[in-house]
């Protein structure tokens, strides 16, 4: 932010601001002048990784959608002025990208042993002990937030990030839903022997007190052992795999008609999850663990449309699992332009005013 904006108020920012060239100047995410103290919605990165299982490269998601963020033009029919309530991110936190490190190298090593029949119990309990130090200082943060009134969005890191969210809009909605957009389900109990997996999300947040319903859309690779949690669930978990979204659409169905069905799943109160994998492979090639099929943009960002439309309230949100590659932008350039969507929608959802927790 330049020195001279420091101290003025959001009204006066927007007085000062030319949103044709929020690009132009070095503001914070999206080009926008506002600190997180004066915006309505506030993005908590968490560069985290421990348990990353496949490639890695999540960590340097939030950095790579902030660099990237500049490049998009704020004018969107989405929500035209959704940005003037003020948009803003979190400093990226260089403890977090030290400790995730520290704690990667000490899972990599656990992993090793793992795949050849040996488990370091001492070795599962040290790393499954930080990642859950790391769950409750989500938890608290996001909980500071939510009591200063804002909205908040996550921006990971791998899956596993946003469970301490989740716990802390347990403690402030009676009942909410999540909206899952992913390759996978993540329904796996302790995944490699990982409490706090990136597959393992899922499954734990099923623990979670108020959360009365799991709606998993797109899900093109999971086990059977995941699919006997789903039937086990008896409708507290509805899966909208890939394959039969595809089936239907390629019989006749519209993607209105599939967006409506979702939608009528959800409880009132809706945290979406968005895994970037559950994109398009070409839309996130650098991700983890990428898998043919999934959605395009337009298809997902219908579908949150929808959502509001149906007069159901989006309380939070994540975006986890983008990595950028060696050379380019293209992971972080998809991944700022679907967090601005994310944002939008949720501010418009946030001022929609029909509903009433």
């Amino acid at each position: 932010m330049q020195k001279e904006e420091r101290g003025l108020s959001r009204k006066q920012k927007l007085e000062n601001f030319n949103e044709n060239e929020n690009g132009l100047r070095d503001h914070g995410i999206f080009g926008l002048p506002f600190s997180p103290e004066e915006s309505e919605l506030v993005l908590l990165p968490l560069p985290w990784e421990a348990t990353v299982s496949y490639a890695t490269g999540t960590a340097s998601g939030p950095q790579a959608i902030l660099d990237a963020s500049q490049q998009i033009d704020l004018y969107d029919p989405l929500c035209i002025d959704g940005w003037r309530s003020g948009i803003a991110m979190l400093d990226i936190s260089s403890s977090i990208l030290q400790k995730t490190r520290e704690v990667r190298n000490k899972t990599e090593k656990y992993l090793e042993e793992y795949f050849k029949g040996n488990i370091d119990k001492n070795l599962q309990t040290e790393i499954n002990e930080v990642c859950r130090v790391f769950k409750e200082d989500v938890k608290q943060t996001t909980k500071n937030l939510l009591e200063e009134g804002k909205f908040v969005g996550i921006v990971g890191g791998d899956h596993s990030v946003p469970l301490g969210y989740m716990e802390a809009l347990s403690e402030k909605h009676e009942s909410f839903g999540i909206l899952h957009i992913d390759a996978h389900a993540d329904l796996r109990e302790a995944y490699e022997g990982l409490t706090y997996s990136h597959a393992s999300i899922f499954y734990n947040a099923l623990k979670i007190k108020n959360m009365s319903k799991l709606v998993q859309v797109g899900i093109r690779d999971f086990s059977k052992g995941e699919q006997e949690i789903v039937e086990r669930e008896s409708g507290r978990v509805v899966m909208f795999t890939d394959y039969e979204i595809k089936k239907v659409l390629f019989e006749g169905s519209t993607w209105s008609a599939v967006c409506e069905s979702i939608v009528k799943e959800l409880p009132e109160n809706v945290y979406i999850s968005f895994d970037i994998d559950g994109l398009l492979p070409h839309l996130s090639p650098n991700t983890g663990t990428p898998v043919m099929g999934g959605f395009t943009d337009a298809q997902v960002v219908y579908l949150f449309e929808k959502v509001i439309a149906s007069g159901k309230k989006i309380i939070g949100f994540d975006l986890c699992e983008v990595a950028p590659g060696e050379s380019g932008e293209w992971d972080g350039n998809v991944g700022a332009r679907i967090l601005y969507k994310l944002c939008l929608l949720a501010l418009k959802s946030k001022n929609h005013g029909n509903n009433q927790d």
